[in-house]
């Protein structure tokens, strides 16, 4: 079922996202080790918090891409039902006599 407000050719971009952050994981540290040899540990140390930060995006990446259709949708998966009002309240079943 669409409901016309998504566009019928859309990818999800975790697989652009993973190359980028593999790129971004081998150019931090990279330049850590060459900053740490250059000594100059503040500038190495930053390079290795963006290390660091960037392993951790690509290992949440990749574990949504092996997780399969939920995260990474094909053509032939459907998208969710639309809510239509069923959470308004809080996530109470408002106006069906569960109120209290």
């Amino acid at each position: 079922m669409r409901t016309g407000s998504e566009p019928t050719e859309a990818r999800s971009p975790l697989r652009t996202r993973r190359a980028l952050a593999l790129w971004g994981l081998v150019w931090a540290a990279a330049g850590a080790v060459l900053f740490a040899m250059a000594d100059r540990p503040g500038w190495a140390a930053g390079c290795a918090v963006v290390a660091a930060v960037a392993a951790t995006d690509l290992a949440i990446v990749c574990r949504h891409i092996r997780q399969g259709p939920h995260y990474q949708p094909g053509k032939d998966v459907p998208p969710y039902e639309p809510d239509r009002g069923r959470n308004v309240g809080g996530g109470r079943n408002v106006g069906r006599g569960h109120d209290r």
